[in-house]
């Protein structure tokens, strides 16, 4: 089972942004707000959490 998708609420004003829905194993579908049919990102929980921590970081940053 899948949650329903939900936008940033960083998003701002012109909507640009990626949307995310949570899966029953913890982990997330990620998708762009502008093409919702599109393209999809699966990521386990294991996945997710480490790009969390690694943007939390901002170790993308330095690269």
């Amino acid at each position: 089972m899948v949650s329903p998708f939900r936008k940033s609420s960083y998003s701002g004003q012109e909507g640009d942004c990626v949307e995310v829905a949570h899966t029953a194993d913890g982990g997330r579908i990620v998708r762009d707000s502008k093409d919702p049919a599109g393209p999809h990102i699966v990521l386990g929980a294991g996945a997710w959490g480490s790009l969390m921590q690694t943007l939390k970081r901002d170790d993308l940053a330095a690269h």
